[in-house]
């Protein structure tokens, strides 16, 4: 007789009791909360951690007064998914999100730069984004030269997929007369 494995999924709750008690690691050991499951991000390479930087430094300013850009900072979505995206536009708030971190009400767009990522972006993160009807996704996919955009969430994907190229630009749905050059994106 064969048993069956099961696995046991973590909430959000238990994931910062297990990182309270130090069983997650230290810093610069990072995690991420996904499907219930604890997930070890990948070291940032160089490549990733510039267009980090690039995208950040060109949307603060335009965005000023009128959303709050948070990079890489946890993004609670239900009971069972924290990732960390690499950029959220957020609805600003006066406490800067100080009493708990926001969630899917709260967000404008999420950003995930992908150097090595790409396939775990899109078939992973997208799909828990989408089922918490986040209403844009941009995934930079950094060695393809292209800005891939999600729109329209639906339970288990996203009904609008845009590509976009170099010399193209865009904007993002809560802001449209705010355009952006992909260019200035990836640099």
């Amino acid at each position: 007789m064969q048993a069956e494995a099961t696995k046991k999924l973590f909430t959000v709750h238990e994931y910062y009791k297990m990182a309270d008690a130090g069983i997650l690691g230290d810093y610069p050991h990072r995690t991420e909360l996904i499907d219930g499951e604890i997930i070890e991000m990948s070291p940032m390479g160089v490549r990733h951690a510039a267009v980090v930087a690039r995208v950040n430094d060109l949307l603060v300013p335009l965005f000023k007064g009128r959303a709050l850009l948070r990079p890489q900072l946890p993004l609670r979505l239900n009971d069972f998914n924290e990732p960390q995206p690499d950029i959220v536009l957020l609805k600003p708030r006066r406490d800067y999100y100080s009493l708990k971190h926001p969630g899917p009400a709260d967000v404008f767009l999420v950003m995930e730069i992908s150097d090595s990522s790409l396939k775990y972006d899109r078939d992973v993160k997208l799909r828990i984004y989408a089922a918490a009807r986040l209403p844009e996704v941009w995934i930079a996919d950094v060695p393809g030269g292209s800005l891939l955009v999600y729109r329209d969430p639906s339970l288990k994907s996203y009904k609008t997929s845009l590509s976009f190229r170099r010399g193209d630009t865009l904007s993002c749905l809560a802001f449209p007369d705010i355009k952006l050059a992909v260019d200035e994106l990836l640099g």
